[in-house]
């Protein structure tokens, strides 16, 4: 009798995934290494399941030729070798497995930090030299010193739950837990600011993207104490690379020590690899045998519960509604995502989060709606992968409270979204709406805070705050134009009670340390943020 399903193998995975998959009387398993492009094409004719690590890259055209394939298991956390999008336009499943190598990375980068306090790499080299250099390996104590933990996901809690057993004194850095939260890891939850001056070592743990490059730079390392010594084991790009070097050289950084590079594998000159401060490794965060083990037994039980029972765990892109609602909701759940990403940067210390959902949409969408919003604020700033599944679950682990209101009637607009944050510092409110156009469906942000103004939620946005007064939006083009800045778009809404203003530059270049310091010193404007959406 013919098998019901099968599964490709298409990367070096344990050979407990094939065990687990072989096992059931309904999948036939077929393990196929080094395929591309059309070789890939072809192996996957009849086949349902996909297990991959990074290997194997499933792009549009992959997808686009593989009829047959519903669900592709990715045996790790990141899923750049996944054409995400095209997968989600073709309807295929993509899961990946984000708790399988969490300890092995925790533990490597704590590994990293004793190994550079006691400079056991270097003085293992000079002896293998023959020499006996005691004196010039002289290290330093962990116990008592301060570690700073950048992300307090997955990996940073176990960074923290270690390095306490090694008497530390941990403090963090995360802008999605609450501090009660972090007291229950026994971390002290510290603004950036201080994180910078007061720890002894810096270890990374946040995904990289727009708010994270280059989070370790310039300005970030002359804050630091003198000596600080800096591990990172998430992305490249998170550390500024020449920043890094120029503080070893000035001896402002005491040692670093590297997984990651922005370029992989980096260079055979890389100045950093070749630095006597510096101690690295290719990108081995999660290479044991103990999590590769983990992450194929989970793929594998993944791909098998939902080829079998329909069964679906940690999902990438899963539409989790109806098919004959998901065109109509589609454009309010792009909404939504990117209201949760606006109301997350402009926001800090969050610890409370309103989502309202009025309208039409709110009988047949409200639910995946506010997983959405809460996606789009958490997923910057998370060293996982965050959708409108996981949120929920992602934001009660973070000690973070969601209340959700749904009304099927609204005043101003047949269906909206409202998302207001809370915190320590206050609270953040943004609306929105979609808008039917003869060229469809058209998101936009209609209200920030107290003042009303109609955005495109796209792009890279410079938020101002100002006094309602004559020359101040003048001032500000004048300024992104000498720059060389160009200007999409921009918005004002008025508070005419307060005599106040929000503008929104819709701005298609990034914006330095010293241009927002120039513009908020133009005389009226109260504060400037930059914002990617």
């Amino acid at each position: 009798m013919a098998k019901k399903f099968r599964v490709l193998i298409a990367d070096d995975l344990s050979p407990r995934a094939v065990e687990i998959l072989s096992a059931h009387p309904d999948v036939a398993v077929e393990v196929k290494l080094g395929l591309k492009g059309p070789q890939l094409i072809e192996a996957l004719r009849g086949v349902q399941g996909l297990a991959v690590r990074s290997a194997t890259k499933v792009t549009a055209e992959v997808l686009a030729d593989s009829p047959d394939l519903r669900i592709v298991g990715r045996a790790g956390i990141g899923v750049d070798n996944i054409d995400v999008k095209a997968a989600s336009r073709r309807g295929v499943i993509v899961m990946n497995t984000p708790s399988g190598n969490a300890i092995t990375t925790a533990e490597h980068a704590l590994f990293l930090l004793c190994s550079l306090a006691r400079y056991i790499p270097q003085a293992t080299a000079s002896m293998k030299k023959g020499q006996w250099e005691k004196k010039k390996f002289q290290g330093t104590e962990l116990f008592e010193k301060t570690l700073g933990i950048i992300g307090l996901g997955n990996i940073g809690r176990i960074v923290a739950s270690r390095a306490l057993g090694l008497k530390m004194k941990v403090v963090g850095y995360d802008p999605f837990l609450t501090a009660e939260a972090a007291e229950h890891l026994g971390v002290e939850l510290l603004p950036l600011e201080e994180i910078w001056k007061r720890a002894d070592a810096i270890t990374i743990h946040t995904p990289l993207n727009n708010d994270t490059r280059g989070l370790v730079g310039k300005e970030s390392l002359a804050k630091m104490k003198d000596g600080v010594l800096i591990v990172n084991c998430a992305r490249g790009g998170i550390v500024d690379e020449a920043a890094l070097l120029e503080g070893l050289n000035s001896g402002k950084v005491g040692g670093a020590a590297l997984d990651v590079f922005v370029e992989e594998p980096p260079p055979k000159d890389h100045p950093l690899v070749m630095h006597d401060k510096v101690i690295c490794t290719p990108h081995l965060g999660a290479s044991t045998e103990e999590a590769q083990e983990k992450v194929a037994v989970e793929v594998a039980e993944q791909l098998l519960a939902y080829l079998t029972r329909g069964e679906i765990k940690n999902a990438i892109n899963l539409p989790p509604v109806a098919v004959e609602h998901q065109a109509r909701l589609s454009p309010f759940l792009e909404l939504a995502a990117k209201m949760g990403l606006l109301l997350g940067q402009l926001s800090t210390g969050v610890e409370r989060v309103d989502i309202e959902v009025v309208g039409e949409v709110a009988d047949v969408g409200a639910k995946v709606i506010g997983g959405a919003v809460l996606a789009g604020l958490l997923k910057p700033h998370l060293d996982v992968p965050v959708n409108e599944v996981n949120a929920r679950l992602l934001a009660t682990e973070r000690g973070l409270r969601v209340a959700e209101t749904v009304r099927t009637q609204g005043s101003n607009f047949t269906s909206s979204i409202t998302a207001r944050s809370v915190g320590k510092d206050g609270e953040r409110s943004v609306k929105g709406t979609v808008f039917s156009t003869g060229s469809g469906p058209e998101p936009r942000i209609v209200r920030i805070d107290r003042f009303y103004l109609e955005v495109v939620p796209e792009g890279r946005h410079l938020v101002l705050k100002n006094e309602d007064r004559p020359g101040v939006i003048g001032a500000v083009g004048t300024l992104l134009g000498s720059r060389g800045i160009n200007v999409a778009r921009m918005q004002v809404g008025l508070d005419q009670s307060k005599k106040e203003a929000m503008q929104m530059w819709n701005v298609d270049a990034p914006l330095d340390q010293a241009a927002l310091d120039a513009i908020r010193k133009v005389p009226g404007v109260t504060s400037a943020t930059v914002v990617s959406l």
